[in-house]
């Protein structure tokens, strides 16, 4: 969940600027702590920080460093506390050697008693640090090449691992490898970079190289050796990101969080034009390495996803069974992962992920694929490692989100859902061609009905204003609207820091009724469908209990502005594309009432982006 950034250019100035900016762009990925590793003089300088990266920004203002080498980490803290001793980058012994890692080193209890017993000091609480000092044994007291002390050293370790290691014997290369943990190579023109994400390499480079699992990277300022961990070298297989740095700044906005929101539209519109039409069999899938019958020949769909992505999952169930007739299952991939799966002919695993690299979920895809099932992924990040796993993928193209808490991944995972429900209708001859036209005319409305619901920000934001103080949430919805209410209560709590639970409105009498009373905001989305009059009904219970009522309506629903405390209102639309609206008055609920409390927004405490630990 680390982000880590390694650099290797001529200019002997801006080693510190390429390091921040880099960090900068992973930060999304931790926030505990940041330092920086480089080369001057021919010995290593390190200087780190507690706290978010602003600290060392401000650190290097006031001493700045220079040189052509450095490597440096911002950090979500596993094994440690927050502190500036536990911050990245960590020496070994002789300060000949600095390490960055992100990920988590399951033997390093042992390892640190063992090379203790050797005569090694530990200055910090980190895992990582063993790894400084496994170096070492090599590389300063056997007098190996780095890269070969940090092969030898990898040997010993178990777990996984992302990390960059310098070395002031070697001042014209460093060393990379992963294993579990992202890890992207940036190829430049005198300069090389590697990073935990291509987000950090987009002002320098478009060209990257993914590494796989247990391969390693010799990079030098004209050069990129790709090689296994046990030493035989791998063709280099460059890609070109087509992200622009643009795509990972503010713009204007106060947050990334609030660009994001307002980005849905174009990503919608996109997305659309890209999916749905003629031709499908060639525009829903960007890759498939098996035959289209199979997807006509599937009797069970298992999804499994984390978090925001798995309310997705919890909508797509709607969307696959009720367009496309196939029974499926959510799973939530923690769970998924270690759980008993019964053997089902003609199953299908898809996995939905931003990143593609949450390690539960990619787990979960290894889990489907050791049972002998196809696998699907709907991804945001092109080359990340579930997509390179995947038998198929659709990729979202919503752009690098940084904020963490999801927004434009949400909505982006969910319009492939729709994509994929009517290409899989179609293909199982579940809907006719006139219902599949009068679904897609609709589709296609629904970027202009966001620009609608945006363009009324400043309502939801009144209604932020009454309710910012409130101490819990209670999130009620139906149908295909049920996994919004879990999702509106997720992105209060992730910035807001605020308890709210979502729940299906029915199962309120089950428990949650207990809760309301005079002080309890109850978000209620309503809007037309089959259960209308049953969600009306709980809407009722809950004025009953003197509950306050925030109802997300369609446009000109007058029993609903009678009975609600507040009204948000979002253009009509079918059933089965209403989650698509219905989800940015719930960000830009808990948006709001973020920013009325004064928290961070784009990064809210103890979370990361990309949750790449277990």
């Amino acid at each position: 969940m680390c982000g880590i950034v390694g650099f290797i250019g001529n200019d002997q100035v801006k080693v510190g600027s390429v390091l921040l900016k880099g960090l900068s762009r992973l930060e999304y990925r931790g926030y505990d702590s940041a330092g920086i590793a480089t080369l001057e003089l021919d010995k290593i300088s390190i200087r780190k920080e507690k706290g978010k990266l602003r600290n060392l920004s401000e650190s290097l203002l006031l001493k700045p460093v220079s040189g052509n080498l450095g490597i440096g980490h911002t950090r979500w803290a596993t094994h440690g506390e927050p502190s500036q001793l536990n911050a990245h980058p960590h020496p070994d012994c002789t300060g000949t050697i600095a390490v960055v890692h992100n990920g988590i080193i399951e033997n390093h209890s042992e390892l640190r008693e063992r090379l203790s017993s050797q005569g090694h000091l530990f200055s910090s609480e980190t895992d990582t640090e063993v790894l400084s000092h496994l170096i070492e044994n090599y590389h300063v007291q056997e007098n190996k090449s780095l890269e070969d002390s940090v092969r030898l050293a990898l040997k010993q370790i178990s777990g996984s691992y992302a990390f960059c290691a310098m070395s002031s014997r070697e001042t014209d290369k460093f060393v990379a490898a992963r294993n579990g943990s992202p890890l992207v190579v940036g190829v430049g023109e005198g300069q090389n970079l590697v990073a935990s994400d291509a987000t950090a390499l987009l002002d320098y480079t478009h060209q990257v190289i993914f590494l796989e699992d247990y391969q390693m990277a010799v990079v030098s300022k004209d050069s990129v050796v790709i090689k296994t961990v046990e030493g035989q070298v791998v063709p280099n297989l460059v890609t070109r990101i087509d992200w622009n740095a643009s795509d990972v700044s503010k713009e204007g906005f106060d947050h990334f969080m609030l660009k994001e929101i307002e980005e849905q539209p174009r990503v919608l519109e996109g997305l659309i034009k890209k999916r749905v039409g003629r031709n499908l069999e060639k525009r829903i899938f960007d890759v498939l390495r098996f035959d289209h019958e199979i997807l006509h020949q599937t009797e069970r769909i298992l999804i499994q996803a984390c978090g925001t992505s798995w309310h997705a999952a919890l909508t797509g169930k709607f969307l696959l069974e009720a367009l496309a007739g196939i029974p499926t299952e959510v799973d939530v991939s923690s769970e998924f992962r270690y759980r008993e799966l019964v053997p089902q002919k003609n199953t299908l695993v898809l996995s939905i992920t931003q990143s593609g690299e949450t390690v539960d979920s990619l787990m979960g895809l290894r889990k489907g694929r050791e049972h002998g099932y196809k696998t699907l992924a709907i991804c945001n990040v092109l080359g990340s490692t579930i997509a390179r796993e995947s038998d198929g993928v659709i990729y979202t193209h919503a752009g690098p989100e940084i904020g963490v808490a999801s927004t434009k991944a949400y909505t982006a995972q969910i319009g492939v859902l729709v994509a994929l429900a009517l290409y899989w209708g179609q293909l199982r001859g579940k809907i006719d061609k006139h219902t599949y036209e009068e679904l897609v005319h609709e589709f296609q409305a629904i970027p202009e009905k966001m620009r609608r619901i945006i363009s009324q920000k400043d309502k939801i934001r009144a209604v932020a204003q009454k309710y910012y103080r409130s101490r819990d949430f209670l999130f009620l919805g139906r149908g295909v609207n049920y996994p919004n209410a879990h999702e509106g209560a997720l992105k209060i709590k992730e910035i807001a820091y605020i308890h709210a639970t979502g729940h299906p409105a029915g199962e309120m009498k089950h428990g949650p009724i207990a809760l309301i009373d005079e002080n309890m905001p109850v978000v209620c989305i309503a809007v037309h469908s089959p259960v209308y009059e049953k969600m009306f009904s709980n809407i009722q219970e809950v004025k009953a209990r003197k509950g306050k009522v925030i109802a997300v309506a369609n446009v000109g629903d007058a029993r609903l502005e009678k009975i609600a405390d507040d009204v948000i209102e979002i253009p009509l639309s079918n059933e089965y594309l209403s989650p698509l609206l219905a989800a940015l008055p719930l960000q830009y609920l808990a948006y709001y009432v973020a920013v009325l409390r004064g928290t961070d927004v784009d990064q809210p405490r103890n979370l990361a982006k990309s949750v790449t630990v277990e």
